[in-house]
């Protein structure tokens, strides 16, 4: 009558993951249904993410002679139970399991440990009961205080407890089993000895506490009452075949084997476990008892809460039950406020984890030779967040979205870019104003000058033209500061280079024509046939003519477009110029500082030629400006993010511009502002 075990385990599994105690511990008897229940059952388990901190053998119940043995494998076994963290205790047993477990229990008065029994939530299968011997009376019964058992789906039989309340060894004489149960639980002798404790025979089974004897109907007792009537009606139907000749033929004919007719009458097993299966009537409670195609009796479990008394007794309360039939979602259907949990959890229910959740913002990874439920929480990478409990792993954010500081969610990025408006921008503003201003101020001195010898000394024109392309390239610079637009992004690349490129033109210019002004001062020189030419104006237009080409095909095969940077900044997207082809980018810069480097190796050949107002020094210590400038400018801007990346090519055109004015032109306005004396024709030689 009990049905089928792998509709208890599965009711147990729903009941374990209903409260999320995936964290638990195993005691099983050491037989052969305990043996089959941790290779068959316990995998089952395992793959809906329950995992055992123990799995540990029940000591066998033995004879006297073996008591010693039992007692010290019960307490090893205790101390497994309580060195170990799990909160939840799932025994497999058989009704003679309790017995045992009280051992246990009542042995731990030997053992100093600061865990006690009541520190478990104790989990018991149907086939258990609680069954002890006479002695254990007294023993407590605390540690099942907030257990939980399954039983047999039962009702109330009325009548049964007045039944108990008749049945007592004076009533019932010729049955010798009451009488030996009468002397076992009311500790006392049905004989004349004067020196023993005399049973009358009319003590009151009631009065006996809960953990010796139940005076209601238990699960198993009403499993066993449905079963006596079960086999009733089978033996109440085959004596009514033998009266029915026709309706016998028919079975009759129904159980050949071999060709062989079996006589009715002498198969009554055979005839049972057919006619059980077709049985279906209703008990005194009301309850209909009928089996399966397979002769399982169609039940399901209730889920008991057992709360104990200081008086030994205890009250067993139904709180849910287990429908084995119902859907999956349906099976377990439990009342989780109406439990009483263990005194030790302050009547909550408890947790059974291997370790706390990883809250949201962490990440889960599993512990090294740790059951697969154990993990580290970590948090979770930069730029990667986690919105749930126990996530396997971090995710990303959407794009144009960012993890908040717990990184359990995303946040809209703020789009950026390099504006007027800011400490940065607005700084490197007022700088390429006022060198504008510092240049414009030394070409008005010059012009004003410009009959002088220091100015008339240098080719006056190239003067000029280098710092009106000073003075273009320090505005320049204004057009990689704001918002990029279509516009801006297309030509401040292109306007930068050839600008700069027409200065260093400029600067080279000046070098060659110094270097064949002294050459062609030589007798017979054949230098001078170059400086009736216009050489300077070809050098300056050849050169910048070159970085044109160049740019016109940048601007042709891959122009520059604003764009959104999604990826480099973790908390903003920076609007800016794509450039469209790096490549086109450093040819640009590469032929700068190509001039740069040939202006810079003809000046230094140069520097010591006999003038007062010789350029060749002062250019050699602005070229060698401009490439440090330069040589720098390359790995900063790789490694430069954001906004950060304009202001440092921003800063490297402002300091090689600067440069160039610093070198080449400080020194002669200060002659001819502070020390005019020496701007005369006597200075030269």
């Amino acid at each position: 009558m009990f049905p089928k075990s792998t509709h208890q385990y599965n009711g147990i599994l729903h009941l374990l993951l209903h409260f999320r105690w995936t964290w638990i511990g195993v005691l099983y008897l050491d037989d052969d249904n305990g043996e089959r229940f941790v290779q068959n059952v316990l995998p089952f388990f395992s793959e809906r993410s329950i995992c055992f901190d123990f799995i540990q053998r029940l000591p066998k119940q033995g004879f006297t002679g073996e008591m010693q043995k039992l007692i010290e494998e019960g307490l090893a076994t205790y101390k497994i139970i309580m060195r170990n963290t799990s909160k939840v205790l799932l025994i497999h047993g058989e009704i003679q399991t309790m017995p045992i477990l009280r051992f246990l229990i009542a042995g731990s008065v030997y053992l100093d440990m600061s865990s006690k029994p009541g520190d478990k939530v104790w989990i018991m299968m149907a086939q258990m009961d609680f069954t002890s011997f006479a002695f254990q009376s007294s023993w407590s019964i605390d540690f099942l205080q907030g257990a939980i058992s399954l039983a047999v789906h039962s009702k109330k039989v009325s009548g049964f407890r007045e039944f108990l309340q008749t049945r007592n060894p004076i009533s019932e004489k010729e049955d010798g089993f009451i009488q030996s149960f009468w002397e076992s639980v009311f500790e006392c002798f049905f004989s004349e000895n004067l020196s023993e404790k005399t049973c009358t025979g009319f003590e009151k089974l009631e009065a006996l506490p809960g953990s010796l004897f139940e005076v209601k109907m238990t699960a198993h007792s009403y499993s066993m009452y449905n079963a006596v009537y079960a086999i009733a009606h089978a033996l109440h139907h085959i004596h009514s075949l033998k009266f029915k000749q026709k309706h016998f033929l028919k079975f009759k004919q129904k159980i050949m084997v071999k060709g062989q007719r079996k006589k009715l009458l002498n198969q009554y097993s055979w005839q049972l476990h057919h006619l059980l299966r077709k049985v279906s009537f209703n008990n005194s409670a009301g309850e209909q008892i009928s089996f399966d195609q397979n002769g399982e009796r169609i039940v399901g479990f209730d889920i008991i809460n057992w709360i104990t008394f200081s008086n030994q007794s205890f009250l067993k309360a139904k709180v849910g039950k287990i429908d084995p039939y119902a859907s999956s979602k349906s099976i377990l259907s439990i009342d989780d406020n109406s439990i009483v949990w263990p005194n030790r959890f302050n009547h909550t229910q408890p947790i059974s984890v291997c370790n706390d959740n990883c809250h949201q913002g962490f990440y889960k990874r599993k512990k090294e030779g740790k059951p697969f439920c154990c993990y580290d929480c970590l948090p979770c990478p930069e730029g990667k967040i986690s919105t749930q409990k126990d996530m396997d792993d971090c995710v990303q954010c959407p794009e144009g979205q960012f993890p908040n500081h717990a990184k359990d969610g995303c946040l809209l990025k703020k789009i950026t870019y390099l504006s007027y408006r800011e400490p940065l921008g607005f700084g490197l503003t007022i700088l390429a104003l006022c060198l504008f201003l510092i240049t414009t101020l030394m070409l008005v001195i010059f012009i004003k000058h410009q009959g002088t010898p220091i100015v008339k000394a240098n080719n006056r024109n190239l003067t000029y033209a280098l710092l009106i392309s000073l003075m273009l390239s320090f505005l320049c610079a204004l057009l990689f500061i704001g918002q990029p637009r279509k516009l801006t992004c297309l030509f401040r690349q292109s306007a930068f280079g050839i600008i700069f490129t027409f200065a260093v033109s400029c600067v080279l210019a000046k070098t060659i024509i110094v270097v064949l002004a002294f050459k062609a001062t030589k007798p017979d020189s054949q230098m001078r046939k170059y400086m009736k030419k216009p050489l300077a104006t070809s050098i300056v237009f050849l050169c910048s003519f070159v970085q044109l080409i160049i740019c016109t095909m940048w601007l042709i095969i891959t122009p520059p477009f604003p764009d959104f940077d999604m990826h480099s900044l973790a908390e903003e997207i920076l609007l800016e110029c794509n450039e469209g082809s790096m490549v086109m980018f450093y040819c640009v810069l590469s032929f700068m500082s190509f001039l740069a480097l040939l202006s810079f190796t003809v000046a230094f050949f140069a520097r010591n030629l006999p003038d007062t107002f010789n350029e060749a020094k002062f250019i050699t210590f602005s070229m060698l400006m401009f490439c440090s400038v330069w040589l720098t400018f390359v790995p900063t801007y790789l490694s430069a993010k954001g906004k950060y990346i304009l202001a440092v090519e921003i800063f490297s055109i402002l300091a090689s511009s600067a440069g160039l004015l610093i070198c080449m032109f400080l020194p002669k306005s200060y002659i001819i502002l502070i020390k005019p004396e020496l701007n005369n024709r006597d200075q030269l030689i």
